[in-house]
């Protein structure tokens, strides 16, 4: 298979910290991603949180749903999910979906330059099963709902402004959005076992509340090119949006996607793949595949949430498997980052680093109890690699 080339270190200007916490660098890729050994070495036992980390790495949780996050008066939604991180001044903001079919919506976490936290609060309610979504650079987030025809809500990390529905995005069971401010479009995965990939057109980027939703065509085969069209209906009805233009590639599942250097990539949950597009010549294949895995046990399964670092490595969250956080490296190992154990009934979710990419955050939607208000939120703390 032809070989994966994205540029490094592309510039998104003052919100660059918001795509997944840093910017993505990058190497030539062989397709697909092969067992081998992590740069950052073998699994520890598990620390007093239950995580399994690497050699240098401490864990601490910072919210636990139902209850109230440490210094602040507010209450942590249930079944955390999605997530991205938010440069504010000298601190950071880490935004998290409820992705309960009731209530939903989502709440965000303000901290300070130590670390410390000094603020929690509500920032869009009364929405419905609020997955994942994507952070814009304007310093928004994009929040998705995962049921039929279900909308994107964009809203204000810092809880000011009212959140806004943005219809035009297209109404359909919506997973996760991610910016690319070269072309200046908003890529959108949907979750249904035959759903599509799209992206949205802004008439004027920077405001969403207009534009042009459009559909990926391509055939059959797990590479190849690809080219866009017009989604005539992007209300849905009555033909759903995945329904109504003929050529449109079918992808099982669509769960997380990321942007970075010309390049996004996304993960579908029904056949655990993830997929790449190369934005510089219109062509797709697979940045990995549980089958195609020859050396061994695939170590990722059940891909889903997915983020990159500074270093080109891309971090894919299990929902399922055995509840890991998996590294996939710019010379193509995939291997485990993390595990979390004792929480085998949840799914790990909303992975994000901070700002100066050293603090990782991410979910685990339902914790030890299975239920959806047990869910967990953690910070990993650590000398991730700036470069590969």
């Amino acid at each position: 298979m032809e070989r994966r080339n994205f540029l490094r270190g592309a510039v998104f200007g003052t919100s660059a910290a918001v795509f997944g916490g840093t910017l993505m660098q990058g190497a030539a890729y062989a397709a697909p991603a092969q067992n081998g050994v992590s740069p950052y070495g073998g699994l520890l036992a598990a620390d007093a949180n239950g995580i399994m980390l690497p050699s240098g790495f401490t864990s601490r949780v910072i919210a636990r749903s139902s209850q109230t996050v440490p210094g602040t008066s507010y209450t942590w939604h249930g079944a955390p999910d999605g997530g991205a991180c938010f440069a504010d001044g000298t601190g950071w903001i880490y935004v998290s979906n409820s992705e309960l079919g009731t209530g939903g919506g989502a709440s965000a976490v303000r901290f300070n330059s130590s670390g410390s936290i000094t603020g929690a609060y509500r920032i869009l309610s009364n929405t419905r099963t609020n997955c994942a979504g994507g952070a814009t650079p304007w310093n928004t987030w994009l929040s998705c709902e995962e049921v039929s025809r279900g909308y994107v809500y964009e809203t204000d990390p810092w809880g000011v402004k009212a959140a806004v529905r943005r219809d035009a995005m297209g109404r359909f069971k919506h997973e996760a959005a991610a910016a690319d401010p070269v072309r200046k479009v908003i890529y959108l995965t949907e979750d249904e076992s035959d759903g599509c990939f799209y992206r949205f057109i802004p008439t004027t980027w920077g405001d969403l509340s207009s534009g042009t939703l459009q559909v990926l065509v391509a055939g059959t085969a797990a590479s190849g090119s690809f080219t866009w069209t017009n989604v005539p209906d992007p209300d849905g009805g009555p033909t759903y949006t995945r329904d109504q233009v003929s050529g449109a590639k079918i992808f099982n599942g669509g769960e997380g996607c990321h942007y970075a250097s010309d390049t996004v990539w996304f993960t579908t949950k029904g056949d655990n793949r993830v997929w790449q597009l190369n934005l510089l010549n219109s062509t797709y294949e697979l940045a990995y595949d549980d089958s195609l895995v020859t050396n061994g046990t695939a170590p990722l399964t059940g891909v889903d949430n997915v983020t990159g670092s500074s270093s080109g490595d891309l971090f894919v969250a299990e929902d399922g498997g055995n509840m890991e956080i998996c590294i996939i490296t710019p010379d193509d190992i995939v291997a485990p980052f993390l595990r979390v154990t004792g929480q085998s009934s949840s799914e790990i979710c909303g992975p994000a680093f901070s700002p100066d990419g050293n603090r990782l955050y991410f979910s685990s939607q339902r914790g030890t109890s299975g239920s959806s208000s047990g869910g967990i939120t953690y910070e990993v703390t650590g000398p991730f690699r700036t470069t590969a």
